[in-house]
């Protein structure tokens, strides 16, 4: 992919720590729901599965507006696009927390989570775009910390000030942080030429391209059964296993550890080798999501289950270098369709999840469904890959031309 000398950051700390802020910012947002969707139900007067909705809301607004962005705004300044896109995320946010029921509620998410899956894609774009090009990938890594931060302290903080002090006031500090992060990206990351030669046809190409179809489905399908796990964890604890809601940060405490590791494995093992690592990832997703149904009886083992349900995301950065991989020149798309395949994912767990719930099949019957979209993703990973090796070989028994 050409690339143009892109503008170097005065302060390549601050500038990373705005994008970051970002992150931190939007992470919060994704999982803090998540631990206050009991007080969310009671506060709209609606059943916690219909409160569900609400996750599934802003994770389509992620599906949505990812590649709708990427593709609107591939030639736009990337530093003045992710002001606009944290302005964006600001309003979404604090409309959020003044909703006056629960469908302009569930309409709000929806504008939240537009700018999500595009933020992290122009932010990874700029974080390897303001250091030297040796120092890249772990700009970028740096960047994606937030997001880990957020897990394991701003969706536990938020969830403890949702509970004592109304679940408004974490949507409301989340609009406060995405204005931060506006003022601190206009104050400290550089301005980067624009790509000559960037279009949204050419963005668009990564969606024509059949690996990263297949691929997308895996993430779509084969990370749904973590969400359809947690999104309903904090619920099944309390109710199942007599959890009390004072725990409610523990939840997510536990699980943003299990992340971290599952982040930092996944990574590792995809950079071993790649294509082996996304079934054997798979496959552990399957037994510790199915585990879940068994743990839940009991607060400790649940919560145990809880942070190994965590681990799972370990399929998300082999899956983001199988994107990466099959998109070729499209990579502003290929880094937010990312994004937008796990909130797909987030959007169908919650879904099925309340829908087992609701069909009275048991709290912990969330662990069952993880367990059946972890097997269907993998299976849909096997098709792929021989997809691919009869394509490969139909391609090599295509006889060379007579070139005399």
């Amino acid at each position: 992919m050409p690339q143009s000398t892109p503008g170097r950051a005065a302060h390549p700390r601050l500038a990373e720590f705005s994008l970051a802020l970002g992150g931190f910012g939007i992470g919060t947002c994704e999982f803090v729901i998540m631990g206050l969707m009991n007080r969310v139900a009671a506060d709209l007067a609606v059943t916690v599965p219909q409160a569900g909705y609400a996750i599934s809301s802003y994770a389509l607004g992620v599906v949505v507006g990812a590649p709708l962005i990427a593709a609107l705004a591939a030639r736009a300044p990337r530093r003045g696009l992710l002001m606009a896109l944290m302005l964006l995320f600001a309003a979404g946010n604090v409309a959020s927390a003044l909703a006056p029921g629960f469908v302009s509620f569930v309409a709000l998410r929806f504008v939240a989570g537009l700018p999500h899956g595009a933020y992290f894609g122009v932010a990874a774009l700029v974080a390897a775009g303001a250091v030297p090009v040796d120092q890249r990938a772990r700009a970028v890594s740096r960047v994606m910390l937030g997001l880990t931060v957020a897990i394991l302290i701003g969706a536990p903080l938020g969830t403890w000030a949702g509970s004592q002090f109304g679940w408004q006031i974490a949507f409301g500090a989340v609009g406060v942080n995405a204005l931060m992060t506006a003022l601190c990206i206009r104050l400290w990351v550089p301005v980067q030429p624009v790509d000559e030669g960037a279009s949204p046809l050419r963005e668009l190409s990564a969606l024509l391209k059949r690996r990263v179809l297949m691929t997308l489905s895996v993430a779509c399908i084969g990370c749904g059964g973590m969400f359809a796990v947690f999104s309903y964890a904090m619920p099944t604890l309390t109710r199942q296993a007599g959890m009390s809601e004072a725990l409610g940060p523990l939840v997510l405490a536990v699980f943003g550890l299990g992340t971290l590791f599952g982040n930092v494995v996944g990574g590792r093992a995809a950079d071993r080798n790649l294509l082996r690592a996304i079934p054997r990832i798979i496959v552990w997703c399957a037994v510790v999501q199915g585990l879940f149904f068994f743990a839940a009886n009991n607060v400790w083992t649940g919560l145990v289950s809880v942070a190994l349900v965590g681990t799972s995301i370990a399929l998300a950065p082999a899956l983001q270098t199988r994107l990466m991989d099959v998109a070729e020149d499209a990579q502003t798309m290929a880094a937010s369709l990312n994004h937008a395949a796990f909130n797909a994912a987030n959007a169908l767990g919650a879904w099925l999840a309340g829908l087992a719930i609701s069909a009275e099949l048991g709290w912990s019957s969330t662990g069952l469904v993880g367990t059946v979209l972890a097997l269907t993703g993998l299976a849909l990973f096997v098709l792929g890959q021989r997809m691919e090796r009869r394509e490969s070989d139909n391609n090599a028994t295509v006889p060379a031309p007579d070139m005399r």
